[in-house]
């Protein structure tokens, strides 16, 4: 599994020179997260780590170039966002 992740979050860092590791890590797994849970929620049989994979890189590649200019009212997730998580790459 962290090889996945780290390829995901090698793959957002290239579309997106605005995010530190760091924050692209972060997005990789919510985005993995809410895949999956949408997904089982919908009452689709776990189909495994290579379609979450495939579906995440999909997602970075049309919308990972404008993740950092996301902005939430939910303060859970303020920080995840606003806050210097690190040095950009």
């Amino acid at each position: 599994m962290k090889a996945h992740f780290e390829k995901l979050t090698n793959a957002l860092l290239e579309k997106n020179h605005m995010l530190s590791y760091a924050q692209a890590r972060t997005w990789v797994a919510l985005l993995w997260e809410d895949f999956e849970t949408v997904f089982a929620k919908a009452g689709h049989p776990y189909r495994g780590i290579e379609l979450t994979e495939r579906v995440v890189l999909e997602w970075i590649e049309d919308n990972g170039s404008h993740l950092h200019l996301f902005e939430t009212g939910n303060s859970s997730f303020q920080d995840l966002f606003t806050s210097d998580n690190g040095l950009l790459h």
